[in-house]
């Protein structure tokens, strides 16, 4: 019997193959094929590289997919919760039950018991305004010189009753953070008219940031590109913005030059890294920015008549007054989305409810009915959407806390947010609160209703306005059913 020698070379070889020269080596094999695939089907290799070649992302001006009823957006984020039946939503049989204990329905709301009480009406008197004949509180005097302007939301809901979880639902329609806010949607799906300043503008309080801090204005894992840029309301809009003034002219142009050849040869050697494309691009926009921003948020700029038409004469409505005069500046010049921030938690009335809403009254009330008025005069209304609301509102229960004030605690069942400008049949209310104004019951408008319908304005399609990730196309709206709230749109 013949017997068989081994192939000890063989054998040798398949001993020194490593894990790693094994994958490297199925991985050629693997690439060996897709192309004899490409040949013999007649993919042209042009058509390869175009399907592999890496996405780029810029705030160049896009296309809506329809015809757009407003090109840009001012968010004005009440954060705290914005009690609904002493501003906009009038509940006379809170008067007939004062002081009664609430249904088993309505105390599943409640987040502590211990300090919760019976009905409480609403110290404010309402009464109607405009042709429209829409009800607010006493407490809203200017605004209700705008009433047929505005298209009154009294059916809202949301999904959480603390505000951390609540704020991130109203920003990005998830309760859970690291998700893209909706100017960074609005910023991915239509860019920017001006080169020299961001898509997304967000103007905070400068007493503090809001509660979740600049996650209130993050792109998440879209591009950075399309995140919020922070504009200070006092000092230099930007930090850092401003160069040494000891440079002369020619060098700055040259530092400048320079660092564009650098960063282009940079990106050549990393031509798949989307995000750092879009640092290259923010640091090109910052340069740009030098002179634009502040030039954009030159108050000074403006008649003494119409700074005092926003308030920035008397110490109340001052800061938020400058606000939101810079807002319509910015919109002026082009910016798509401006965010303003308030004061952290101003609307956040748990106790001394009457104190409470007069101070946050006081501060916005004046300014807002102004940008209204302003936006209006200017031609600008009608392809500017002004939205105004919080993350929830408050129940219709007394709450006394360490003051033994009554206020009211958080309301996510059922609350109240209004929208003016570019698209919107003012004097318009629509929905209801039950008999109490706890939950929404007729015409329910949830947070993605909501967002699809700022996107409709806009000229977008919110099941089409999409991001590929992970295999899976995000969206604004996620998963989730969503509507176009038409009855509110002219």
């Amino acid at each position: 019997m013949k017997k068989i020698k081994k192939n000890t070379s063989l054998n040798s070889n398949l001993e020194s193959v490593t894990r790693r020269d094994l994958f490297e080596r199925t991985g050629t094999l693997l690439q060996g094929t897709a192309l004899a695939w490409i040949l013999g089907s007649g993919v042209s290799s042009e058509k390869f590289a175009r399907a592999s070649a890496p996405a780029t992302y810029d705030l160049s001006p896009k296309k809506p997919h329809v015809e757009p009823k407003a090109t840009a957006v001012i968010q004005l984020f009440m954060h705290g919760g914005p009690s609904q039946v002493d501003l906009f939503d009038p509940k006379p049989m809170l008067n007939k039950y004062a002081g009664k204990i609430p249904t088993r329905d309505l105390t599943t709301d409640i987040t502590s018991p211990l300090e919760s009480g019976g009905l409480l009406p609403s110290p404010f008197q309402f009464s109607k305004h405009g042709q429209s004949g829409m009800e607010l509180s006493e407490l809203l005097p200017h605004l209700a010189t705008c009433v047929d302007d505005i298209a009154l939301v009294r059916s809202m809901y949301g999904e959480h009753f603390n505000h951390e979880p609540a704020i991130f639902h109203m920003h990005s329609g998830r309760t859970v953070p690291n998700r893209p806010t909706m100017g960074s949607w609005i910023a991915y799906g239509l860019g920017t008219e001006n080169r020299n300043l961001p898509a997304y503008v967000v103007l905070d309080d400068p007493k503090n940031l809001p509660t979740n801090g600049i996650s209130n204005w993050q792109s998440a894992w879209l591009p950075p590109i399309y995140q919020g840029t922070r504009f200070r309301s006092e000092g230099p809009p930007v930090l850092n913005l401003e160069s040494r003034p000891e440079l002369p002219k020619p060098l700055l142009e040259a530092q400048k030059q320079l660092l564009r050849d650098l960063d282009k040869n940079h990106l050549r050697e990393h031509s798949n890294d989307s995000y750092l494309e879009g640092r290259i691009a923010s640091y090109e926009l910052a340069a740009r920015m030098q002179i634009a921003a502040s030039d954009a948020l030159d108050i000074s700029k403006e008649s003494k008549q119409t700074q005092k038409m926003y308030g920035l004469d008397q110490p109340e409505t001052a800061s938020y007054g400058k606000r939101c005069l810079m807002a319509r500046r910015l919109v002026e010049q082009g910016v798509r989305f401006v965010q303003l921030y308030i004061e952290d938690q101003i609307w956040d009335a748990h106790s001394n409810l009457e104190d409470s809403l007069n101070y946050s009254c006081k501060k916005t009330d004046q300014p807002v009915s102004a940008l209204l008025k302003d936006l209006k005069d200017r031609g600008l209304l009608d392809s500017t959407l002004v939205v105004w609301g919080g993350e929830f509102g408050r129940l219709p229960l007394s709450q006394t806390g360490p003051t033994k004030i009554s206020g009211r605690d958080h309301g996510p069942s059922g609350f109240s947010v209004w929208m003016a400008g570019g698209g919107i049949k003012g004097g318009t209310v629509y929905g209801s609160t039950d008999q109490f104004g706890h939950k929404a019951l007729e015409n329910r408008v949830s947070v993605h209703d909501f967002h699809a319908t700022i996107l409709h304005l806009l000229g977008m399609n919110f099941r089409s306005l999409t991001y590929e990730r992970h295999g899976l196309q995000e969206r604004l709206t996620d998963q989730f059913p969503a509507r176009v709230v038409s009855e509110i749109l002219s």
